[in-house]
This record gives structure tokens, sequence and C-alpha cells, in this order.
């Protein structure tokens, strides 16, 4: 049976819908940068996951072609991520969406190396005749965060996130949110086909104590 990152590690990706703290440890990615509104048509965030599916299945796939990469497994592409910020912004300006940056990811496995990683967007360029080459290999240590479960549309998180931010300051956290430390997303629902008012996303915020 294929590895499932959800299911193996659950305090990660299937969290309960209330706040609690986690500390996340480094992880490796697929990776591609941009800014803009993520609900543009042909825009570059749509695009950004365009490439990101082509570059997971390109290294999932591998077990049916000539690359035979060291200690490789079965599993399940984990789920889309984003990592979202504003300049000048402490937190989300929901309203404001034309002013987002963001990094927009999927995890790898720690068996993919830079060299996999590299072949893998040579392949996927020659297969599918298209640009890969704003995908990239990323290493993120999240560290100490609060996360809770969101369950709904995208523009009713700020509601989760003041129920986080309270827990938060419970903890004798505060919020740690830089250009390194960002407002983190995990999309556990296909948007396209589950209505927008059951929608699962975690989210996720850096904090640190004192």
């Amino acid at each position: 049976m294929a590895f499932d990152y959800k299911k193996e590690y659950k305090e990660f990706y299937l969290p309960k819908n209330k706040p609690g703290l986690i500390m996340v440890p480094r992880m490796n990615f697929v990776a591609v940068r941009g800014r803009g509104d993520p609900n543009e048509e042909g825009g570059a965030y749509k695009q950004a996951i365009g490439l990101l599916y082509g570059i997971a299945f390109t290294i999932k796939m591998s077990k049916k072609g000539d690359r035979q990469i060291e200690g490789y497994f079965d599993y399940v592409v984990p789920p889309l991520e984003g990592f979202w910020w504003q300049d000048g912004v402490q937190g989300i300006a929901y309203a404001h969406k034309e002013t987002f940056r963001w990094i927009s990811a999927i995890r790898l496995p720690d068996f993919v190396t830079q060299a996999d990683f590299d072949w893998a967007v040579e392949e996927a360029t020659r297969k599918k005749k298209a640009d890969f080459s704003k995908a990239e290999f990323w290493t993120y240590e999240e560290g100490l965060c609060v996360q809770c479960l969101h369950v709904g549309p995208y523009d009713a998180e700020p509601a989760t996130v003041a129920r986080m931010h309270a827990y938060m300051e419970d903890q004798g956290c505060r919020l740690d949110i830089t250009e390194h430390r960002m407002h983190h997303e995990i999309y556990l629902s296909d948007a396209r086909k589950v209505a927008p008012e059951r929608w699962k996303t975690v989210i996720r915020h850096p904090v640190r104590k004192g």
C-alpha cells in the first residue's frame, strides 16, 4: 500500500478543528514563488499549481521509467500547501488579494535529492513541452506554530485565525510572522469538486514563547 503522508503524519495534516501548538520539523518541497490574486483565471498562481503537480508526479512515477531513485518507496502525492504574506502587513489582508506574495508547494519525500529534483525538471520539460524552470527544490523548517483545521470558505478564515491567536496567547506565546515565517495553509479539499462550506484547510501560524 502506498505511503500516505496525511494518514502517517496526522498531527501535521489532519489536526482537530480547535487550536493547538505543534513543532514542525524541516521538510523538503517542490515550490514555485509568485505574487498576485490566486483566484485570477490563467494567473501566475494557477500556472504554478500546474508546475508543482507536473514535478510531483514525475518523481512519483519515476518507478516506471529508467530513473532509479535511491530509497524510493511508493507514496500518495501530499496535498497542496501555500505560504502567504503581504509587504507591510502583519497577518493577512483578505480584502486585498492582489497584493499577495506566495510560495506554493508540495512536500517531497525525504529520499528526493537535489539531483533527483533536477532530473524531474528536465524530464517534465521534455515530456510536457513546458517551462518548469520556476520550480525549485525548497527546504523549510517551520518550527513552533499554532494550527487549526478550518472548515469553510477561505474568506471565512479570520474567525478561525482569531481563535488560534487567543489560544496562542493563553499558552504564553506571541505571533512571529516575518518574511521568513509565514501564514501557512494546507489544502485538504479539491475546491473544484467540494462546496466552499465544506472546504477543509489546515491553517498554521508561526509563534514564539514569551
